[in-house]
């Protein structure tokens, strides 16, 4: 047996995977070193490391991505092995093979393997010869878009446009129609080359209600391979994970088992060693059958979702590593394995799902995770988060006996968490745990979209009567910090507040005016007199509450805030004589505030005057943190509504900003390859009937 014995390992990544590694590492007895950019420095995987090394600048091509860099850190500290982690260079062949002639053990599969499976198209093909059903599609060379689109006609529309390099969604466009296919194609094209360093993509038959299921497989050097079972990783948007689960619902035994043959043919082919993950698409129109399913692709790493796979199995993915690494063999042989209950994962992103998904940044004031089920996490309190990276904060695991009971776990754990400084999907996955289709296993990877989950109307960011309460705990003496007044808690860019004659110890009522991303609000907000009891909150420790009355227009309700409540650490409040978790915290001027699932963030208040509206109106601004790919438009362009004005990428997508009136351009205040701030101004306007452009 040739055992390569680890005593020391450099985990070339960041964030939660880092942290993830580290603590298998450490509970092995296996010495530690993180890597890190100069902007990571007091991130929480290099505190948790035994050592760290910084190995560049703030862009991952200058740091996690230099391969030179990684190695010079893995020599400095003398280790015998570098775990990858997934993204960053976990399935660059390139890295593995400069492993090896650096005499350094890469914990994952061999460069060939990862060669074999790194290309959609040669991997699709390999499959076909190896037995494995694949989708059918153009999967060849030829990347002309007048040949494509001849392709595209012959299979059929809809068709999916995909990056052959890459994966997590980048580079992939739905076609519905030939005379959008090189728009599409394009665009794809652009973001794959941006992603990936190859813009080459194939055409596949768009399969109606898909279903997103996948198999753990584990190979060793001893030509041993098992898989550890499937998981279901339908829920997503833009083609991306967002809740995943195992064992995959309304899994038949014959179906488990014409998926797990495939998924281990497919290993099988390239020799497999380690942990990997064989991707299908699988129609659900009727069911799961043995014969509607499809190889998509294989994934030559561990997975984000690799937790829901340890809880139902009871093994360590990362220890299985470690020990295949070191050329032992598997921990156990397939008899062995076994399904135990049912577990989901939830991925918490710094997004905003009112705007599509678009990245958020900001700083952790607050950081609350509830300890009811695993959490794996690589942010801490007072982190900032940062536009350069994977906006992924932390990934919520829960597992029990039944799907129900996960699921209904998960959504506690996520509703008891309090997070503050940033936008969130949190409240967005709370819900979709308890989507009617998510609960009857009605799932397909199009359901997001099509049941309109995620709302992209400003009218429906809040519920008036939560945005009321919201304002009202912020203006509650409880939320200030003991040198501050509470009439400093009062808008500035995505929460503007004008405040009426407001005088706390005097008139108790306050006329606002509540802008929340261009929806307007005018609201009254009076203090009553009296005590607002029950008896519940009595045995609670609550021995009187603060009243309140909030009109807007013809709406009025009523809230009571516990006086004695802290609600920089969350309370419960009362809202129609309904119960409601409030948190606020105050830092520097501003408020924060965490209402039930919804975030809102408070400064102080100004008078938005009409000219400064038409103001506004003509500036076209960036709707998130990213870098400026393309320009659309020059000074003195015409522009009509729905015409792209700037496309912006952040994290690896692209998002374009288009008009929504006519106008002409007067300036261009950004130039290609500019890294801008969300809110900064890109576009100036001549108003055309007084209406200006505006992103959408």
């Amino acid at each position: 047996m040739n055992l390569h014995p680890i005593n020391s390992v450099l985990i070339a990544n960041r964030g939660e995977i880092a942290c993830r590694v580290i603590t298998t590492a450490r509970r092995l007895g296996i010495r530690s070193v993180a890597i890190y950019s100069e902007p990571d420095v007091n991130a929480k995987h290099v505190q948790l490391a035994d050592s760290a090394v910084c190995v560049g600048g703030a862009q991952s091509v200058d740091s996690y991505l230099n391969i030179d860099r990684v190695l010079a850190a893995a020599k400095e500290s003398g280790v015998q092995a570098i775990h990858p982690g997934y993204g960053f260079l976990s399935e660059n062949a390139d890295f593995v093979d400069a492993c090896k002639a650096a005499n350094i053990v890469f914990i994952g599969p061999t460069a060939k393997a990862i060669r074999a499976m790194g290309l959609k198209d040669a991997a699709k093909k390999l499959m076909e010869s190896a037995g494995v059903p694949v989708v059918p599609g153009y999967h060849g060379d030829n990347n002309d878009a007048d040949f494509l689109a001849s392709e595209a006609e012959r299979i059929g529309y809809p068709v999916l446009i995909k990056a052959r390099a890459g994966g997590g969604g980048k580079g992939m466009r739905r076609v519905d129609s030939a005379h959008e296919f090189k728009t599409h194609l394009k665009s794809a094209q652009r973001e794959a080359l941006a992603s990936f360093s190859d813009g080459a993509v194939l055409i596949e038959k768009y399969i109606e209600t898909p279903r997103h299921i996948e198999v753990q497989v584990f190979g060793d050097t001893h030509d041993n391979i098992v898989h550890l079972f499937e998981r279901d990783c339908s829920l997503q948007r833009r083609h991306q994970k967002v809740i995943e689960e195992a064992p995959a619902p309304g899994m038949s035994a014959k179906m488990r088992d014409a998926m797990t043959t495939a998924a281990i043919k497919a290993a099988k082919a390239v020799d497999y060693v380690g942990a990997g993950t064989v991707e299908f698409i699988v129609s659900a129109e009727k069911g799961l059958s043995p014969d509607a399913f499809w190889f998509m692709e294989m994934n030559t790493r561990l997975q984000v979702e690799h937790p829901v796979t340890e809880a139902v199995t009871g093994q360590d993915l990362v220890e299985w590593q470690f020990k295949v690494a070191q050329g032992q063999p598997l921990p156990l042989e397939q008899k062995d394995i076994q399904l135990q209950g049912h577990a989901v994962e939830a991925r918490l992103y710094a997004e905003d799902p009112d705007n599509n998904f678009m990245p958020a940044t900001g700083t952790l004031h607050r950081l609350r995770f509830s300890s009811a089920g695993r959490i794996d996490s690589g942010v801490n309190e007072g982190d900032e988060v940062l536009p350069f990276y994977d906006p992924m904060l932390a990934k919520f695991i829960a597992h029990q006996n039944e799907r129900a009971a996960a699921l209904n776990q998960l959504k506690s754990m996520l509703d008891d968490s309090v997070i503050l400084g940033t936008l969130t999907n949190r409240s967005f996955l709370s819900d979709l745990c308890a989507h009617p289709s998510v609960q009857n296993e009605q799932l397909d990877t199009g359901l997001i979209e099509r049941d309109a989950l995620v709302s992209t109307n400003t009218a429906n960011i809040l519920a008036p009567e939560l945005a009321l309460a919201a304002i009202v705990s912020a203006l509650h003496p409880e939320v200030a910090d003991s040198k501050e007044a509470s009439l400093n808690l009062l808008p500035k860019h995505s929460l503007s507040l004008q405040i009426g004659q407001w005088q706390l110890w005097g008139r108790p009522s306050v006329t606002v005016e509540l802008s929340c991303q261009g929806q307007v609000l005018k609201l009254l907000v009076v203090r009553l007199q009296g005590e607002y009891l029950h008896s519940r909150d009595l045995q609670n420790g609550y021995a009187n509450y603060s009243r309140w009355q909030v009109s807007m227009g013809q709406q009025q309700c009523q809230l009571a805030i516990p006086q004695q409540a802290d609600l920089s650490s969350g309370a419960a409040i009362i809202v129609a004589d309904k119960r409601h978790r409030a948190c606020a915290l105050m830092v520097n001027n501003e408020i924060y505030i965490q209402l039930d699932g919804d975030s809102l963030q408070v400064s102080k208040p100004r008078l938005q005057l009409a000219s400064e509206a038409l103001s506004a109106a003509s500036v076209l601004l960036a709707n998130m943190p990213g870098r400026v790919i393309a320009l659309h438009c020059k000074e003195g362009d015409q522009v009509l509504p729905g015409q792209a004005l700037v496309t912006l990428e952040a994290m690896k997508m692209e998002h374009s900003l288009s008009a929504k009136a006519p106008a002409t351009v007067n300036s261009v205040k950004v130039q290609v390859g500019q890294q801008v701030a969300q809110g900064a101004e890109l576009l100036g306007f001549e108003l055309e009937n007084r209406l200006g452009a505006a992103q959408e």
